[in-house]
């Protein structure tokens, strides 16, 4: 049987863009796929996902945390190489073939903040592994990359424990 590789795009204000994408890297590793992560914007590596993935699933879920963390706490040229580092690195596992699913955590920011371009970005999805799954969270996901993309959702708040002064929790938020 051929897979047929799909772009799902995991993007809007909402929480859980992230989480639902980990999620499918866990339901993709349960079946014994090779699931490489790559975390553009985050930076610390005792996430809740980071400890999971390294325990549960060694050398079938590969992680790799190339931010510098939050970006308005960051000089911007800190952020900028260190995103254009990750992107080396996912152009380097997406075109591998060496993975059946690939997460790319936050690259929406990379196009939205005009690091990397949207068609630079599409140009490698079209060239990657036709069985090649890719999964990319974000806010603000640009118009071309949601045409092109197979699966496309959109995270909605409507309400978050933060407008009443509840800030982030471990096993919650990370």
């Amino acid at each position: 049987m051929t897979t047929q590789g799909l772009v799902i795009i995991n993007t809007g204000h909402g929480k859980g863009k992230s989480t639902a994408a980990f999620g499918q890297a866990v339901r993709a590793a349960g079946h014994g796929l090779r699931v490489c992560i790559i975390q553009f914007i985050k930076g610390q590596s005792d996430t809740g996902e980071a400890l999971a993935f390294t325990s549960a699933f060694p050398g079938q879920v590969e992680l790799h945390l190339v931010g510098t963390g939050f970006t308005w706490q960051e000089d911007k040229e800190t952020v900028k190489a260190a995103a254009l580092t990750g992107w080396e690195l996912a152009k380097e596992k997406i075109l591998s073939a060496a993975y059946d699913l690939i997460v790319l955590d936050e690259l929406t920011y990379l196009i939205g903040f005009g690091i990397v371009s949207q068609e630079e970005v599409i140009g490698l999805f079209r060239r990657r592994p036709k069985r090649l799954h890719l999964v990319i969270t974000g806010r603000d996901a640009s118009q071309g990359l949601i045409d092109y993309a197979d699966l496309v959702t959109e995270m909605r708040a409507i309400k978050h424990p933060f407008q009443k002064g509840i800030k982030a929790q471990k096993g919650i938020e990370f």
